[in-house]
């Protein structure tokens, strides 16, 4: 499915969060955003996906404004995975994932087969099959945001939305996390700080500076030391990286 946005406004009381954003995201492309913080990234992300409702402008989602989807239909669509989620309820790690199939089943329904085919595959994607049984609150913070990933997956979504996924993880599950994602066959955006990660996984970047859209194209026309020194003001040399030609950023400490 494709994501298309038209001049997206939002902001707080004065203060303008989103200006005037335009984008498009492709069927089965993964766009990262990245920008300082305070840039205007998970406000962009809730808009995208229909958490937030834009002050101006439109998103679209496969050509159809989401404002006039019903909410049921868009979470059958779309998922969103926030930066971290807590709870003090004694479930089980199965537990939390199954919440995933609500968007799909009505208030009378059984469990179903497909239900528990879509769980037990979520939970394979990302590693946790031998943790389902384990209570929730025993989970580090790394093992809980990989859970809220598997509920995002067994939404069996065709658009998913990231909010930092991995900035709780270890660089294994970070890389992890990010092909899985990459691999899936649905499209994606993703909001993340490291500039290298979303070099090495994203098809496309857009860079955002206080609300405004800076900058958008693939990781070598993006991430240039231009770019990094006016939005990011650091120092940095970008060169080649034997992974597809794709950039590869270093940092001055100077």
């Amino acid at each position: 499915m494709s994501v298309v946005a038209e001049n997206l406004r939002w902001g707080v009381k004065r203060k303008t969060i989103v200006s005037d954003v335009s984008l498009t995201v492709a069927p089965g492309e993964t766009l990262g955003l990245i920008g300082p913080n305070g840039s205007g990234k998970s406000s962009l992300l809730r808009l995208l996906a229909g958490l937030r409702k834009p002050l101006s402008g439109r998103v679209e989602i496969n050509g159809r404004d989401i404002a006039q989807i019903p909410r049921k239909v868009l979470s059958r669509q779309v998922a969103f995975v926030q930066q971290s989620a807590a709870t003090d309820t004694n479930v089980t790690v199965r537990d939390v994932v199954r919440l995933g199939r609500t968007p799909h089943r009505s208030a009378l329904a059984g469990w179903s087969e497909p239900d528990e085919t879509a769980v037990a595959h979520a939970l394979d994607r990302v590693d946790m099959t031998s943790r389902r049984a384990q209570p929730w609150q025993t989970l580090s913070g790394g093992e809980r945001q990989r859970v809220h990933i598997a509920r995002a997956l067994a939404q069996t979504p065709q658009v998913m939305f990231l909010d930092e996924p991995t900035n709780h993880l270890d660089i294994h599950h970070q890389i992890e996390i990010l092909r899985m994602v990459r691999d899936l066959d649905l499209t994606s955006v993703i909001a993340l700080h490291d500039l290298n990660l979303a070099a090495m996984f994203c098809d496309r970047i857009l860079v955002l500076e206080a609300g405004v859209l800076r900058a958008c194209g693939t990781p070598d026309a993006v991430l240039t030391q231009a770019i990094l020194r006016d939005v990011f003001r650091v120092t940095a040399h970008v060169s080649g990286s034997p992974d597809a030609g794709r950039p590869h950023i270093r940092f001055s400490s100077e």
